[in-house]
């Protein structure tokens, strides 16, 4: 795949303004004309590589603000914040939203800020107000890397390196690096060792253990993740540190999150994985095989796949239980209602997945707002159960615009620019009037009920 151009006129922008210098003087020191830079600080060219270039060489400062330090997270970021039902008569196009972001960066940061901070509160009272989701935190700093850690991926691609030379077995060579790099052994225990736990680090009898219950991908997903934490310890620093949470739940949330990463991008190494994604056409079946990794494992990998100059598709990836409830979500460049909104449409068949267990269920929807995505939806277990037998399931659901997705192997035979299943974010934010599904009636539409007449459609009201 090719890079996607980098738009960074706001960061551009605020490094003019922090050495003091006009568009003039900066022009002049990086050897392009003023009109040009002045272009670029609108956002209306992107930064190039030789640009990029100078501007580290002459300014010695980190390449990686340009693309992580976008004003609200970015356009995707500020468009699922504008999705908000409070803004729905605002209608705020992506041009409007550009040119808002390329205008006034800082009051674009300070809306994010204000929205994010009332977004994240729960009940509270004004003697003890409440604080911040943790995990709305951290989504909210994922997101603005775009889960994407160059960092991480090259540590991580090194290391790969350095084990594949070493041993063509992955567990194996990740046990003996722990071994004898770290003093630290790997033990398998019974489940009624382990009743509630899928791993354990044991410091005083230098051991990694493991449940029974993990299967072989899960396994060395968990040595993969214990190197993370040993080796990759000032890069995950660096990037905590970066995010200034200054809440200690958040920071442990996203240590995790950056010790998965590392984990996933050592067993799925950037270039390999991308490569057989292209090969394949992104054959999730085809390249998890290829790779020893569980789907689940695979669909996260493929989120983080945003290296400048080697993109991967901009998937999202939600994972839902059966009551629609989504414990994970990353957005991509997804509608941000279909990704971030609390409610779920039964039309999706996200909730047919868990019928088809173990089956990849291909879907074409469309949004109110005409927006097209194809969807993956599969259905399974997850790793080890309680000692009551019960055992979680979940449904794992990757999407792509529709514009792109002709590139799948799981579209073929699928007619992309075809009807699409109308969908929407669960009734109370939906507009469509003819669902006869609907169970709820949207927020702020008042209901109408006639004495003489019965509609198909139960819950009839007024047009916005």
């Amino acid at each position: 795949m090719g890079g996607a151009k980098l738009i960074a006129g706001h960061a551009v922008r605020r490094l003019r303004r922090q050495h003091g210098l006009s568009q003039a003087a900066m022009a002049e020191m990086l050897a392009i004309s003023p009109s040009y830079l002045n272009l670029i600080e609108r956002n209306q060219r992107p930064v190039s590589a030789a640009l990029l270039v100078r501007l580290v060489e002459t300014f010695d400062f980190d390449p990686r603000a340009l693309a992580a330090d976008a004003p609200g997270g970015g356009t995707a970021a500020m468009r699922r914040r504008l999705a908000d039902p409070m803004f729905a008569d605002l209608e705020i196009d992506r041009t409007e939203l550009e040119e808002w972001l390329a205008a006034a960066p800082g009051g674009a940061e300070a809306f994010a800020r204000a929205f994010d901070r009332i977004a994240g509160v729960g009940e509270a009272t004004a003697a003890a107000p409440a604080a911040p989701d943790p995990t709305l935190l951290v989504r909210r700093e994922i997101e603005r890397w775009r889960n994407h850690f160059p960092d991480l991926d090259a540590a991580a691609e090194g290391l790969a390196d350095e084990l594949r030379m070493a041993a063509g077995d992955l567990y194996g060579a990740l046990a003996e690096r722990l071994r004898v790099r770290h003093a630290l052994t790997i033990r398998i225990l019974p489940i009624d060792i382990l009743p509630d736990l899928l791993t354990r680090l044991d410091l005083h009898a230098r051991q990694l253990q493991l449940s029974e219950m993990l299967e072989a991908p899960a396994r060395v997903f968990a040595l993969a993740t214990q190197l993370a934490q040993l080796e990759a310890r000032a890069e995950i620093d660096a990037l905590a540190r970066g995010a200034a949470f200054g809440d200690r739940i958040a920071e442990r949330l996203f240590r995790r999150h950056l010790q998965r990463y590392f984990a996933a991008a050592l067993i799925m190494p950037y270039a390999r994985v991308l490569r057989a994604c292209e090969a394949t056409g992104y054959d999730l079946e085809i390249v998890a095989r290829r790779f020893g990794v569980s789907y689940e494992q695979l669909a996260h990998r493929l989120t983080t796949l945003g290296r400048v100059g080697a993109r991967g598709l901009p998937f999202f990836l939600m994972r839902v239980d059966r009551a629609g409830q989504v414990s994970k979500r990353y957005a991509g460049s997804a509608n941000p209602v279909l990704v971030e909104a609390e409610g779920r449409c039964p039309l999706w068949t996200v909730f047919a997945a868990f019928e088809r267990v173990g089956e990849a269920v291909f879907q074409l929807v469309e949004m109110p707002d005409g927006s097209r995505f194809a969807t993956i939806a599969l259905a399974g277990n997850r790793a080890g159960r309680s000692m009551s037998g019960v055992t979680a399931r979940f449904a794992l659901v990757l999407g792509l615009e529709a514009g792109l997705a002709g590139q799948l192997a799981a579209a073929r035979g699928h007619a992309l620019t075809g009807p699409a299943t109308p969908i929407g974010p669960g009734c109370r934010h939906c507009p469509r009037p003819a669902c006869p599904q609907r169970s709820l009636p949207p927020i702020s539409r008042a209901l109408i009920v006639g004495e003489r007449d019965r509609p198909i459609n139960a819950l009839v009201f007024a047009p916005d």
